[in-house]
């Protein structure tokens, strides 16, 4: 039973990264997913308790992808390995990453308070550094790692490196 609902979680998440969440019917996720559409309904309630169960395993990811930035004590290997993880992100799991930037603009979901804790890091860092303006500059380096992540899962991750050598570069690290 768990193998089928394994198959419905990724079945959804390709198709909702794809095709967004309003594109995408139970019907579809069945079909891709080779089971009934009573299956979704009987593990998930209904579609947004399919995407529920998907965001969820989103944050998890996340968070154990940020951790390491969180734990770190050195304020500039906080800023280094800030920058670089958009480049240690592994194909496999580009669809949940897609399907975050989606949301964002089809179903106004931020998560912002997931990322909470990462732009506080930056913050103690760039403070720690003695920037004259450590939030500002912390909200910046996020914005410019989102974008960057956005054009990574695009266009591929060759057509960032230039940026990120330049923030290596200018943040001296």
């Amino acid at each position: 039973m768990i193998e089928r609902k394994d198959k419905i979680l990724t079945a959804a998440l390709e198709l909702f990264a794809n095709h967004g969440y309003n594109g995408v019917s139970t019907n579809k996720i069945a079909k891709a997913a080779e089971v009934s559409e009573g299956l979704i309904f009987r593990h998930f309630k209904n579609k947004q308790g399919l995407l529920d169960a998907i965001l969820e395993q989103a944050f998890e990811k996340a968070a154990v992808l940020y951790a390491h930035i969180i734990t770190e004590q050195d304020p500039k290997q906080v800023l280094y390995k800030t920058i670089t993880l958009p480049f240690s992100v592994e194909k496999s799991e580009y669809y949940f990453w897609k399907l975050q930037f989606k949301l964002k603009w089809e179903l106004e979901i931020s998560g912002k308070e997931k990322m909470q804790p990462l732009l506080d890091k930056l913050n103690w860092a760039f403070g720690e550094l003695g920037y004259e303006h450590p939030r500002e500059e912390a909200e910046l380096l996020q914005h410019l790692t989102e974008s960057i992540s956005s054009g990574i899962l695009k266009d591929g991750m060759e057509t960032q490196q230039h940026l990120k050598d330049f923030l290596l570069t200018k943040y001296k690290v």
